[in-house]
């Protein structure tokens, strides 16, 4: 594969050259300009561009959280990661998540959480996305996203520092081959997977007709968020809209069902109302991020109707219920994943035997399998706006 790069522009004297290979230079430049994250195949540069990213920077909660609050809390502990990565996964899944999927169709490793010092590289990016946090301060979790772009900006501001004080040559670490290079910051992928924390406290803490009030602040808070990030030269981002809330089997235990608010596959209607709600309002500031920084790159992704569609399709899609989970049981109340429970001499707590048969993994997140099935509905571009593949975020209008 052939890399085309952003050449420096050098001083053409007309003395030198005529008009007709300063046209052509000229040209040159302005295609390098267009060319700058492409790489394309010498063979058939037509059917094969698409953007390179030498990194992915992720910014979100527990849906793309691959170790901090393992890290930070020590929790997400064994049976999470049976099925893939083992005991230190580091994710409330029984394996990979969509970001993991993300990281595969782009031919980048797997991304190491921020606040994992063990074993983390992180040439190809770095994770901030934590287990619990919302896009406002004062929810579930202490790492807002707020806080979340200002440990990027830390992360960038000390790595490029010290990559530039390393030497090549080096025997100790930090090696100088584990940290990202300064020029990639601008290249890479800028990845959101927020605001799923931002309704589900709203709603346990005061009523849906508040949490519908607080859509605008909260997304004015994202508006800012992206925007920190582009002052540091961020220019593609891929955005994730919040997933049925409703349809979460967490969601229908503890709601109190009333006549006409449960819809035929068992997902509770008003709080899906209230996610398609923040996902309208979410498309419209995406439209405002275009408007305001004409220079970058934003990708809408619709998670919202992958994630529907699988739950409404579960049992032709070879998963049990989607209100069944795997990990976790409910006895008049939640037994959380990982943890036991004797009841009437019966344990409570144990993983099942199939987690690939089912749709969510604990009641709150997804299996790998389902994570499996949303990532191939939505890194293709057919449920993104712009209708683009990820592999391709660069070309997003």
């Amino acid at each position: 594969m052939k890399q085309i790069f952003l050449p420096r522009l050098a001083v053409i004297s007309p003395k030198t050259m005529n008009s007709r290979k300063l046209i052509y230079a000229l040209g040159f430049f302005n295609l390098c300009v267009a060319c700058t994250f492409i790489q394309v195949s010498s063979e058939n540069a037509s059917n094969l561009s698409k953007c390179w990213f030498p990194a992915i920077y992720n910014f979100g909660d527990s849906n793309s959280d691959t170790g901090a609050v393992s890290a930070a809390f020590t929790g997400v502990k064994p049976p999470n990661g049976i099925s893939y990565f083992g005991s230190l996964s580091g994710r409330a899944s029984d394996g990979r998540l969509i970001i993991d999927f993300m990281t595969e169709e782009l031919k980048l490793p797997y991304l190491s959480a921020y606040l994992d010092s063990i074993g983390s590289n992180y040439r190809h990016g770095a994770n901030f996305a934590v287990g619990g946090s919302s896009i406002r301060p004062g929810g579930y979790s202490p790492f807002p996203l707020g806080l979340q772009v200002a440990q990027f900006l830390q992360f960038k501001s000390h790595t490029n520092i010290l990559y530039n004080q390393l030497s090549d040559s080096r025997t100790e670490p930090p090696f100088k081959s584990s940290l990202p290079r300064p020029e990639d910051f601008s290249r890479a992928l800028y990845t959101f997977d927020i605001g799923q924390n931002d309704l589900a406290f709203g709603l346990q803490h005061t009523s849906q007709e508040q949490v519908i009030k607080s859509i605008p602040e909260i997304l004015n808070q994202f508006f800012q968020a992206v925007q920190q990030l582009y002052n540091e030269e961020a220019r593609v981002f891929w955005i994730h809209n919040t997933g049925p809330i409703g349809c979460l089997p967490y969601s229908y235990i503890y709601y109190e069902p009333k006549k006409g608010n449960i819809d035929a596959n068992g997902c509770v209607k008003p709080q899906n109302d209230l996610a398609q709600e923040f996902n309208r309002q979410l498309k419209d500031q995406v439209f405002q991020l275009r408007r305001k920084f004409p220079l970058a790159k934003f990708t809408y992704v619709d998670v919202y109707t992958a994630k529907y569609e699988l739950i409404s399709d579960a049992r032709n899609q070879g998963f049990v219920s989607p209100l069944e989970f795997c990990c976790g049981s409910y006895y008049g109340y939640h037994i959380n994943c990982g943890k036991k429970a004797i009841v009437n001499g019966t344990v409570y707590g144990n993983p099942c035997k199939n987690p690939s048969q089912h749709v969510s993994w604990d009641g709150i997140h997804y299996s790998q399998a389902a994570n499996q099935w949303v990532a191939k509905r939505i890194l293709y571009g057919s449920l993104s706006d712009p209708p683009v593949p990820i592999g391709k975020a660069c070309f997003s209008v």
